[in-house]
């Protein structure tokens, strides 16, 4: 194909997912160094990627503006949004989603190139010019990387994250944030990829005791996910060096804390992919998911799962995922912890 001039990969969410996908964009940039490479994300997750080097903007994605337009027959309004995007002229669109609204963006963009997975889900495959067959390949990250074959770019497998220099700036000026500490990310939307809070205060105790250096335990995860937490927000309230920052932080804030720690324990969440992206000591407790799909990124070896002869890997149902979580141990777990820190 012609060296494309403007180029847009649409990855709105989620948020792990955003992260993780950073090596398309370096693929991309290496192949295209004069190229505008543009990004469309959720609106709230742009902080995932607009400080990277290899990025030329973040478009965002107002996820919630346009389904309340849609859900008020407001079609007018979501046109007009689908319009600004095909004005920026784009040459070349890949869709890394592969969902209804991200081949319905692809195909609105009017890019003579677009391409995206032969697997795509709600119709989205329609939207593409160039459709990659992926079934064979496992992993998510593996799956994005490969609609650059056709376009006969390299794979980069360039983890690197970047978070926002402002960010960076405040994390490094927080005192709760100076020396040797632990994140832990406990939470998570799915009720079936949780592990038990007292076990994670259990952890938390034994790493403040134990910890090989460690100085402070920090606490993030997203807004309104601190009833997931009792026991971990107890401790915080009676020992300050166990800091609650969840639901506290933007994005950009919750990569810069990441960036800085000593060690990240966390479920299958975004926290655990951003840990990855800045190649930190990390700990996973997975029950439910493919970690062979979804899993940290070339650190299998980093997850701690039990998985049994019929155990059926569905994250969206609790009934299946808390009994798998529960099988892993608090002992376990600050074993791993403390040896990654050694």
């Amino acid at each position: 194909m012609t060296s494309p001039e403007r180029i847009l990969i649409v990855r709105p969410s989620a948020l792990g997912d955003v992260c993780r996908s950073v090596p398309v964009l370096v693929s991309l940039r290496a192949a295209f160094g004069e190229a505008r490479i543009d990004w469309l994300v959720q609106d709230g997750f742009t902080d995932g990627v607009r400080a990277h080097p290899a990025l030329s903007g973040a478009v965002p994605f107002p996820r919630k503006r346009l389904g309340r337009m849609m859900r008020r027959g407001n079609l007018p309004g979501v046109i007009r949004w689908l319009n600004e995007i095909r004005r920026a002229r784009y040459d070349l669109v890949l869709d890394c989603q592969g969902l209804a609204r991200s081949g319905i963006i692809t195909r609105w963009t009017g890019a003579r190139e677009r391409v995206g997975d032969a697997g795509a889900r709600e119709g989205a495959k329609l939207a593409y010019t160039r459709r990659v067959e992926t079934g064979a390949i496992p992993h998510t990250i593996d799956k994005m990387l490969a609609l650059l074959e056709p376009l006969g770019v390299p794979d980069v497998r360039d983890m690197r994250l970047f978070a926002p220099p402002e960010d960076v700036e405040q994390a490094a000026g927080d005192q709760r944030l100076a020396g040797r500490f632990a994140v832990v990310a406990p939470t998570s939307r799915w009720a079936g990829k949780r592990w038990p809070a007292d076990r994670f205060a259990a952890v938390v105790l034994a790493l403040l005791e134990r910890g090989r250096g460690i100085e402070r335990v920090v606490l993030v995860g997203g807004p309104g996910e601190q009833e997931q937490c009792g026991p971990l927000l107890e401790l915080a309230s009676g020992d300050d060096r166990v800091v609650d920052l969840i639901g506290k932080t933007s994005v950009g804030m919750m990569m810069a804390v990441i960036e800085r720690s000593s060690l990240v324990l966390a479920c299958d969440s975004a926290a655990l992919h951003i840990a990855v992206g800045f190649d930190r000591p990390i700990v996973g407790l997975y029950g439910p998911t493919d970690v062979a799909k979804v899993g940290p990124y070339r650190r299998e070896h980093d997850v701690i799962q039990h998985t049994r002869d019929g155990d059926v890997l569905d994250h969206k149902d609790e009934r299946v995922g808390a009994p798998m979580m529960e099988r892993i141990t608090a002992e376990e777990v600050i074993e791993a912890c403390l040896a990654r820190l050694g």
